[in-house]
This record gives structure tokens, sequence and C-alpha cells, in this order.
């Protein structure tokens, strides 16, 4: 039976990750696949050297091309997505920018969502753009209304559902079907939701990314990216990410094997922490809105409860209109919540955001938008401290 068709199941799900990606029989009976360093693998005759080479990768025996450790977790996290194969790559980024280069081609439409995160949208202004690929951005909210703006020489359709600092849900079926019928490729940034609460390509998704940086690793402490690739976009993914070269750290991928043992478990309190959080301060007179699709009301919400299996921690607030000195005295009275970029590991995080840069339609909230990652904490410790803080602030 393929595993990937019950992760669903909490039961199955936690024992395929606490078993995925180790062989101990090949390790001496060691648990964990080790750290495995190196560049150099010799062989001994060379019908062995002859045996190594891969369709399509004449040098496959060779450290830039993985280790034990890297084909471990690629091998699980292929299994987990449902995909065919995956490679890894040293940062999130890497693995966004990587997978688009891998398909586009100079003269190719490419269709990327407006809430798209703000590297990968810098990424499509600068690169692409300078590439020749045409860059266009489409409201994440249109779904199969998307159809409309493809084209003979659209290539791929980007997504990333919810949008990591506006997390507008998006209709990936849809999108992925109008994009299809014209032939191009879908990319989504599967980062906030994970392969557990969210299974790419049972959606019509083509290649699907996560910054293993976030829930995957889980404990901050490695920067990784992954990229899963179905049958149909895993040849032009490999060849995409040899031909620059790109390759991880075997003590990165480690941590991330690490991490995947207990992902279900910390994100079944991450689905919790950030639920609860978001339901109080929809309440609190400091906050003008909470945006979270898995609260009922969202816009998203609907979506959300129709395409995925949970939450993770990360949402976003709107404050209500304060001076400058109101908010820094919030920030300052926050005890629990560290003011820092990325997310997914066990700390919680507050980040103030400028207003997102949008091409089709403004941000709609005024105030200032704040992003939350409700980490492993005490739930009821992060609202007190949170509302806490507001209160502080707003009497101040």
């Amino acid at each position: 039976m393929n595993p990937a068709t019950h992760y669903n199941e909490p039961a199955r799900r936690d024992t395929f990750l606490a078993r995925t990606g180790r062989d101990p029989e090949a390790f001496g009976g060691l648990v964990n696949t080790p750290v495995c360093r190196g560049s150099t693998i010799v062989a001994n005759t060379l019908e062995e050297w002859e045996s190594r080479k891969q369709p399509g990768n004449a040098m496959a025996s060779y450290g830039r091309f993985g280790t034990a450790t890297t084909r471990a977790f690629e091998s699980a996290m292929a299994e987990l997505e449902g995909g065919e194969h995956a490679i890894v790559f040293p940062s999130g980024l890497a693995a966004c920018t990587h997978a688009i280069l891998a398909i586009v081609r100079p003269g190719d439409h490419v269709l990327i969502t407006d809430s798209v995160y703000g590297p990968t949208r810098q990424f499509a202004a600068r690169v692409l753009t300078r590439l020749g690929v045409e860059v266009e951005f489409f409201d994440p909210a249109l779904g199969a209304g998307v159809a409309a703006l493809t084209r003979v020489n659209t290539r791929m359709v980007y997504v990333e559902s919810p949008g990591s600092l506006t997390f507008e849900m998006q209709d990936i079926p849809a999108i992925a079907q109008a994009a299809h019928r014209r032939g191009a490729f879908v990319v989504m940034d599967n980062t906030w939701a994970t392969p557990l609460f969210f299974k790419p390509f049972e959606h019509g998704v083509d290649i699907s990314i996560q910054a293993a940086t976030k829930y995957i690793v889980g404990h901050s402490d490695a920067l990784l990216g992954v990229a899963t690739a179905n049958a149909r976009a895993w040849d032009l993914l490999r060849e995409g990410a040899h031909d620059f070269g790109q390759t991880a750290g075997p003590d990165d991928i480690y941590l991330a094997l690490r991490g995947l043992r207990s992902l279900s478990v910390r994100l079944r309190r991450h689905h919790h922490n950030g639920i609860a959080l978001a339901q109080a301060l929809q309440a609190h007179p400091a906050v003008r809105q909470v945006l979270h699709p898995g609260l009922p009301g969202d816009a998203g919400h609907d979506l959300w409860r129709r395409d995925c299996h949970g939450a993770s921690g990360l949402f976003g607030v709107v404050l209500q209109p304060m001076a400058p000195a109101r908010l820094s005295e919030f920030f300052s009275a926050l005890q629990l919540f560290g003011i820092g970029l990325s997310w997914g590991g066990y700390e919680s995080l507050v980040l103030p955001v400028d207003p997102p840069k949008r091409s089709v339609r403004p941000f709609p909230h005024e105030g200032q938008l704040v992003r939350v990652h409700a980490g492993l904490e005490d739930v009821d410790d992060l609202i007190r401290d949170f509302t806490a803080a507001l209160g502080r602030a707003t009497r101040a």
C-alpha cells in the first residue's frame, strides 16, 4: 500500500513519520540515518563506476548529487508529499527560484499569485523579466477565472495558499485545471500547510515547494528547502537543480530528518495554539482584523475546510491605528513573542509588516499588520501575554 494514501489518519501518519527515511540495517543498526559527509565517491572497478550512472546524469557518483543522508530525506519528502521524486536545496527561497527556473524559458508568460512570498515576487520582477520571461500577477481570489489570463505561451502558474503575509486561500484545483488546459505547469509554495495539512498532488499541482527551514526542521537551527515533482515535471526539476549546482549540506539535512519525527505532533499543537490565539484576538478592541483561514467568517474559510486537514500556527493581525509610540510599547511589552523573521519553529514570534506590495488590488486593511506565529508554549500563556501587551499599548 502506498503510504501517501492514508497520511490523514493520525496514527498511521505518525507511524510513517517515525519510520520514514531510515534504514538501520544499512548502517550497523543505527536508528537514524547518519550524517554522511563527502565529496569524492570512489569505485573499485570500471564496471562498478559505470553501473552507478543514472539516466540524465552520467556523473551521479559525486557528493554534489547527494549522499545516503540526502537520499533518505528526499525519498521521505517525496513519499510524504505524494510526488514522484524530491530534491533538496540550501534554503526555501532557493527551492522556489530554482523550481521556477527549471520550468520557464525566454518568451514564456507566467502567472503568479499577487499574495506570493515577497522574495519570490522580487525574484520574478528582477530576474525573470531580465531573462525575457513576461510576469503577470493575478488576484489570489480569482480561482477558475485565471483561465481568462492564460495565453498560448503561458508556461507556469505559481500559487501559494494561503499567502504567508495576507493569508488569502486559493482554489488550487480550479487554477490547476485552467493551467493544464493550456499545458502550463502549476508550482506551489506549500510551506504554510506542510504536506500533512494539504496534499498538493491530489489537487493538480506539478511541483510542491517546502521551506524546510520552517516546520520540517521545526527547531529554528537550519536553513533548507525541498521541491517535490510529479512524473511530468520531475526531469525538468532535477536537470534545473543540477545545472545550477544546487546542493545542501548533510548536517542541515540530518536536522530536517530529525524534525520529521515530531512533525505531526508539533503541527497538532501549532494548529490548536494558532486557532485559539486567533479567536481570542478577534474579540480584543485593539484588533481591527484577524487574518486566519481557519476561522469561520474568514473569506477563505470554506476553501480551507474543503481542501486542508489543519492549520499551522501562522496568521496575521491588523491592529487598530495607533501612534508609533504605542506600537513600540506593544512590542516591548511582549514577553513570550520574539520579534523575528522566519517561523515554524517551537517558539512564538511576531513581525511588524509593511503593507504588502500588490499589483492587482491594494491590501484592503488599514492599521499595522503583524504576522504572528503561535509556537508550542501553553496557549493560555500566549493569550495572556499578547492581550496584556495590547492593553498596555492602548493605556500608554
